[in-house]
């Protein structure tokens, strides 16, 4: 993965297209774009037909610009990509995945610490943090395997 464009090909297979799961918060969503994302977006449309590029536009500049995804080992930027789209506390696990200071602030010296750390050393601290996260929402009972199954895919991602 040398891009945003396979980033985004590896996350659709993760989110697949429409679903409107009751027991989900974030309500209907495509491609993983909740609908009240889209309309924070201008798109007006029906969830079910959220354009594909309309989502990987969302996705760029809400989930991949703003994490300076493209400064970091391209299994490092997956990695954060595929959390910060899922839901989580991404700069925060950034800073812990890199042992540096937890504030909750990207800077330079988080963007630093995340490119100083091994990526494989990252990618296990990072899915560490990430269950951690996952087991303690009142949604896990519900979603916890689909999730466990996303981490273990994404743990086999970046060792290639």
């Amino acid at each position: 993965m040398t891009s945003f464009d396979d980033a985004f090909d590896a996350l659709i297979g993760n989110e697949g297209g429409f679903v409107d799961n009751p027991k989900d918060p974030g309500g209907a969503t495509c491609w993983g774009v909740t609908e009240r994302v889209a309309r924070a977006q201008g798109y007006a449309g029906p969830m079910r037909d959220l354009p594909r590029d309309t989502a990987k536009a969302i996705a760029k500049k809400l989930y991949w610009d703003p994490l300076h995804l493209d400064e970091f080992d391209p299994r490092v930027g997956f990695q954060i990509f595929d959390a910060n789209y899922n839901g989580g506390h991404p700069v925060i696990w950034m800073q812990g995945a890199a042992a540096t200071p937890v504030d909750g602030l990207l800077g330079p010296a988080t963007i630093f610490a995340v490119r100083a750390t091994d990526p494989l050393k990252f990618i296990l601290r990072w899915n560490s943090l990430r269950l951690r996260y996952y087991t303690s929402l009142k949604t896990w009972s519900t979603f916890g395997k689909g999730w466990t199954n996303r981490i273990a895919d994404n743990l086999k991602r970046g060792a290639n």
